[in-house]
């Protein structure tokens, strides 16, 4: 049986474990002892095997697990918690199996060096200014001539947190401390590049691209419809597959996503790539991650397309090529159920159902402390749909919540 280490079972973790199961391969997860106790009961059950190291120490980590394949036998590495995706590529590049570049890795975690890396390859994406402190960002902004709006992100940091949309100088210090404000990775520990990054705000609708790569040949599934919050801080609250777009704009979402891929090094893998039409024709690349998308996006497309995302991933990191032919031409769609405030969590009411609701789920008990909305931690649940189209699709899920209300005291 061939056995793919799993680098931390978090983020879309079930849907690799099941991909695993289903392809007849021992899934080894590697991950701490307190989180692998901290994984819902759920998760457990699916995980045949663990490694515990500590990731704390990225390059003891990458020791220990080298150590570890080359002693029990590894035949594939896939990455599946953002922060470790560069973790994957080097472990990968070590034992000589399929993985991205190592040398450009970081640049899919690193959104100062994956802004580096997208001006070297020409690839259309946001000006940005890098700024170590609130001081240095203002002087920076003044002789770089960006007008407002603008965009004051972290480094490194994923789910939204510290991403502020601001429209005055008179937001930037605040803004600048909220992207600061995580100086280490959770759960691991360990620090993160607390380099700010502000950049233009391209004005458009945003989408993601995913993406599955094989031996440097990208092959873009199919481009998902982002809904956010307005205001200063965007957090995701919902998403539909496919995206309701004309040929057109779906094959300049194509093209630029194939770019940005290719200067990230990604040659063997899956992408996640979130990015903008611009009104006047074209498309700027927002960011890209190594990693499958989260959101239950990958449901979403065995829903909508009849792809397997997961699979997919685990058969390139074993050396085989996916069949990625379309099985399904529907549409899917999720909305997060999103509280006003932080607080003390009682009930969720007014979810309409309908023949086209396929599941709704909430995540707190009452009296459970919910965050507010400001970033994406902040939901207590979705309603997920399916219809013949992405018109009809979200004309249901604008249905199923429109008289959604969320208590919390």
């Amino acid at each position: 049986m061939k056995r793919v280490l799993l680098i931390e079972a978090m983020g879309s973790a079930e849907d690799l474990l099941d991909a695993g199961r289903d392809l007849g391969v021992r899934m080894v997860v590697a991950t701490h002892p307190e989180i692998y106790d901290s994984y819902a009961p759920a998760v457990r059950e699916k995980i045949p095997e663990v490694v515990f190291t500590d990731f704390s120490d990225p390059a003891k980590a990458l020791d220990d697990l080298t150590e570890y394949a080359r002693t029990e036998g590894v035949d594939a590495v896939v990455g599946c918690w953002e922060f470790l995706t560069p973790t994957a590529a080097r472990l990968a590049a070590r034992l000589g199996l399929p993985g991205n570049d190592p040398e450009r890795a970081d640049g899919c975690r690193n959104k100062r060096i994956m802004a580096g890396l997208f001006e070297e390859y020409g690839v259309p994406a946001p000006v940005t200014i890098l700024a170590q402190d609130h001081g240095q960002a203002a002087a920076r902004l003044a002789a770089g001539g960006l007008r407002y709006p603008l965009v004051v992100k972290p480094a490194e940091q994923a789910g939204s947190w510290g991403v502020s949309v601001i429209q005055g100088e008179d937001e930037l210090a605040d803004a600048f401390a909220a992207a600061q404000a995580w100086p280490y990775e959770s759960p691991h520990g360990f620090p993160l590049d607390t380099t700010v990054l502000i950049q233009e705000y391209v004005d458009g609708v945003e989408y993601s691209v995913e993406s599955v790569v094989f031996e440097g040949r990208v092959s873009p599934l199919t481009v998902v419809q982002k809904f956010t919050t307005d205001g200063v801080f965007r957090a995701e609250t919902g998403q539909t597959v496919p995206a309701a777009l004309g040929e057109d704009d779906t094959a300049t979402l194509f093209e630029t996503t194939v770019a940005a891929v290719r200067a990230l090094g990604i040659t063997n893998g899956v992408a996640h790539t979130e990015l903008k039409l611009l009104p006047g024709g074209g498309a700027k690349i927002i960011e890209v991650g190594a990693r499958l998308p989260g959101d239950r996006v990958p449901e979403l497309i065995r829903l909508a397309r009849g792809i397997d995302e997961a699979r997919a991933f685990i058969q390139v990191a074993l050396g085989i090529e996916p069949d990625l032919t379309p099985r399904a031409e529907r549409a899917a769609a999720i909305r997060f159920f999103v509280p006003p405030r932080a607080g003390r969590f009682r009930s969720i009411d007014g979810v309409v159902r309908s023949p086209q609701v396929h599941r709704i789920a909430v995540y707190p008990e009452p009296d459970d402390e919910v965050r507010g909305p400001g970033d994406n931690d902040g939901r207590v649940g979705y309603v997920m749909l399916t219809a013949a189209t992405p018109e009809k699709v979200n004309t249901a899920a604008d249905a199923a919540i429109a008289k959604l209300t969320i208590e919390v005291e």
